[in-house]
């Protein structure tokens, strides 16, 4: 065997074992990404939140964690009241599965697909995640687009903030409303292709309130967002509000 063979072996060798530390390797166990608001599992684990707020949760009981996450806001993540704190608290007591944690983390995630995919109409994915009448109301805006040829094309880039404004148990149903600060770029077209609004360099503010329900006793695991509203300050006018129902033409 060539001395030039031996020495290309031992390089390539030296690279594999390089890219194997950098990159890691598959062994077929990996999670795939869950749905974001199906209900926690009933073991606690450690999330990368607690991780960088310095907050275990696995030592902490749901009760403590919600308390401790009112007393001071964990990343995005916050609670607006003492009256959201104890609605909180009551959901977990009579919803083993709830974790605050999982909870938001689902919540952020379901909102940054809901708005992107009411942007593109995609009405499958809407309907997986939208009460009977939030998707009526969802489907009524994208039919009206649909026939003036209108498009959206929205980006959320970043979730400033999640804060919770009301929770609540209402016999076996279980409600939180979380206050939504995005950072998104929006587009929309008329059915030439020209902008009407917008503009896909411009970074904007999205404020929008929404609330999730779910039904503690159900197997179902999703919670569902069953109300948008606008912020009195900050009004979304992409979103449709539907504390109020739609005007048909």
């Amino acid at each position: 065997m060539s001395p030039d063979i031996i020495v290309y072996g031992v390089v390539a060798a030296g690279l594999i074992f390089w890219l194997r530390s950098i990159l890691g390797t598959r062994h077929g166990d990996e999670r795939e990404r869950p749905n974001p608001l199906e209900a926690a599992p009933s073991e606690p684990q450690m999330r990368q939140s607690d991780i960088l707020s310095g907050a275990n949760a696995q030592s902490l009981s749901q009760q403590d964690r919600i308390t401790a996450l009112a007393a001071k806001a964990s990343g995005a993540v916050a609670i607006d009241n003492k009256t959201a704190e104890g609605g909180l608290i009551e959901i977990s007591r009579a919803d083993k599965s709830f974790d605050i944690d999982k909870f938001m983390e689902g919540a952020q995630d379901a909102f940054v697909m809901i708005v992107e995919a009411f942007s593109k109409g995609e009405r499958d994915t809407l309907s997986e995640f939208l009460g009977p009448d939030v998707f009526k109301a969802f489907d009524f805006a994208i039919a009206a687009r649909e026939k003036s040829g209108e498009t959206i094309a929205t980006e959320i880039h970043a979730i400033r903030k999640a804060e919770v404004l009301a929770a609540m148990l209402q016999g076996k149903t279980a409600m939180v409303t979380i206050r939504f600060t995005a950072e998104e770029t929006r587009v929309v077209k008329n059915a030439a292709g020209e902008i009407t609004a917008g503009n896909p360099d411009k970074i904007t503010k999205m404020v929008d309130i929404w609330t999730f329900s779910r039904i503690v006793s159900s197997k179902d695991p999703r919670w569902l967002l069953v109300e948008t509203r606008s912020d009195d300050e900050n009004d979304n006018d992409i979103i449709p509000n539907t504390d109020t129902p739609p005007t048909k033409e």
